[in-house]
């Protein structure tokens, strides 16, 4: 569970695996430049943070992760996360936060709750990635118009009014550029899939920029020269004050990283038919958040779309990871100051891209034709998204379809009231007349399904029908899968009154093991007494009898 897939891939490792893999990680590399560059800066950091984070969280997600292809770096989800926490903490507040979104990851992983986190449900990521999708393509209107402005209001509904107030500022440049990106990355894999769309997209427009002298914008005129190295290792210092302040966007970014590094892994999975090991993934995507902080880099997770590169082009090994971030170290060391000829119109048009792809518009289109609670999660999740903040909207996303959930739980549990006359189909045998009548003095009362919180309580007013007190209650269980402390609270009532009322309870049919071990550390079944648990209805009947004789035959001495 605890062992990284790279150890097992290299035991029967051949020359020609090796072969694909470094292929395939250098084509993943190359694919990965642009959308690092263009992650760093939408994030609100520079262009060589986003580089960094793929080289060395890329680099340890693959050397120690639980998948043998996932691909990990910068990804667009966290665009909307980054650029908040550097507007309210700023960077040195972004790396405290990523570092301790790391230490999350590996107490998580370490608690194995990988399994446990795959169970997100499908309209909460649905609503909250495409609202992702909407900021992100929010973000980039200004550089993709050219728009004369200043900063770009964080609000979603005030970005929308400056974008406004400024439309007549458009530069036609700048726009031309972004617009011919978005035509190159749609139109390029038609001529070839090997080489992406948008590293051709960057070639074309800034050797245009530079020779036909355009005046447009780019990474150098904004953040100056791109640094051609990795900075040294810094350890963030956290104080409690710090920790206090920052541990809601902590949490924020390890369940993103969480969720999207899992998803990527069983999309991965379902394209080699492999098997992924989740709580190693969690531990080691926390590894390397916590060094891309400790370098000066922003959150990485999983990448789905790097990842299926990664597996078209051949990779099947965890060597294909590391190759990508080895390339893309190369290029940022000898390559690195080039890149500041880049128009920022051009990475805008990538972003744009990158936004319609993780729009799941389809997704949230099929969602919307389901039913009514998903549609509600979806919908909040997506407008709190938009609108509030992501980690409000995975909070209350998440709390509502719990309580959606337990709602429908709810509408399954039922308790019933048997009649008199039992079919002979309880037993396994005909009796003489197909039917077997039940003394008046024993009622029977039947629980179908989970006996928690949110269902008790119709237990607790079907009891209220009882008009005169019964000598025997037969409490049937044979539905009953899981029962929580307030089940075993309402029973404990029921006994208590029973007790009061001189009529005895016989538990049928306690069949699911869950629920035998709670009512019997509860000393539920001691209470009652072992003579009146029945593992059969038959039998549970017989014990009535047998209890209503004996009263009356008790009875009939004190006379």
């Amino acid at each position: 569970m605890f062992r990284p897939k790279l150890f097992d891939t290299l035991k029967n490792y051949t020359r020609k695996q090796f072969t694909n893999d470094v292929l395939a990680g250098i084509i993943v590399g190359i694919v990965a430049l642009p959308l690092a560059i263009a992650f760093g800066i939408a994030s609100g950091v520079t262009p060589e943070k986003g580089l960094i984070t793929a080289v060395v969280a890329g680099f340890i997600i693959s050397a120690l992760g639980g998948s043998r292809v996932q691909i990990g770096g910068p990804t667009g989800a966290f665009i909307v996360i980054v650029y908040g926490i550097v507007q309210t903490y700023g960077i040195n507040g972004l790396i405290i936060a990523t570092f301790m979104a790391g230490i999350m990851l590996i107490i998580l992983g370490i608690a194995r709750a990988g399994a446990v986190i795959k169970f997100i449900p499908h309209p909460l990521i649905i609503g909250f990635t495409s609202g992702i999708a909407l900021i992100i393509f929010s973000s980039q209107v200004k550089d993709f118009l050219g728009l004369n402005m200043g900063n770009v209001p964080a609000d979603f509904i005030e970005k929308w009014q400056t974008y406004f107030l400024h439309i007549g500022s458009v530069n036609w440049y700048a726009l031309l550029i972004a617009s011919v990106t978005v035509l190159i990355i749609i139109l390029w894999p038609k001529v070839t899939q090997k080489i992406p769309g948008s590293l051709i997209a960057i070639l074309v427009t800034t050797a245009a920029v530079q020779f036909l002298k355009i005046p447009v914008e780019t990474i150098g005129s904004r953040f100056g020269i791109i640094s051609s190295s990795i900075p040294g290792p810094e350890i963030p210092h956290i104080d409690f004050a710090t920790f206090k302040n920052l541990v809601a966007p902590a949490f924020t970014i390890a369940m993103l990283c969480a969720i999207e590094s899992l998803l990527s892994a069983v999309v991965a999975d379902g394209m080699i038919s492999g098997n992924h090991r989740s709580n190693m993934e969690l531990i080691a995507q926390g590894t390397a958040n916590i060094f891309s902080s400790i370098f000066g880099g922003i959150p990485a997770t999983g990448a789905i779309a790097r990842t299926a590169t990664n597996v078209k082009n051949g990779g099947r090994t965890p060597v294909a990871g590391i190759v990508h971030a080895i390339t893309l170290l190369l290029i940022l060391l000898i390559l690195g100051k080039w890149a500041s000829y880049i128009p920022i119109a051009n990475l805008a048009g990538i972003l744009i891209v990158v936004a319609y792809n993780m729009s799941e518009w389809r997704n949230f289109r099929s969602v919307l034709k389901g039913p009514k609670g998903d549609i509600a999660v979806l919908l909040i999740t997506f407008f709190l998204t938009v609108l509030i903040d992501l980690t409000v909207a995975i909070e209350i996303g998440m709390v509502l379809a719990v309580f959606l959930f337990m709602r429908n739980m709810i509408k399954f549990s039922d308790v019933s009231i048997l009649t008199k006359e039992i079919g002979d189909k309880e037993f396994g045998y005909d009796l003489v007349d197909g039917k077997f009548q039940l003394p008046k003095e024993v009622e029977v009362f039947e629980i179908t399904g989970p006996l928690f919180f949110g269902a008790a309580y119709k237990f607790r007013d079907a009891m209220k029908y009882i008009k005169q007190h019964p000598k025997v209650l037969i409490i049937r269980m044979r539905h009953v899968p899981i029962i929580d402390a307030t089940g075993i609270q309402v029973l404990k009532e029921v006994i208590g009154e029973s007790v009061k009322n001189r009529t005895k309870i016989i538990l049928s049919e306690v069949e699911n093991e869950q629920v035998q071990k709670a009512l019997k550390e509860s000393r539920l079944l001691f209470a009652i007494g072992k003579a009146n648990i029945a593992a059969t209805f038959e039998k549970a009947l017989i014990r009535a009898q047998k209890i209503v004789e004996d009263a009356k035959t008790f009875s009939e001495i004190r006379v």
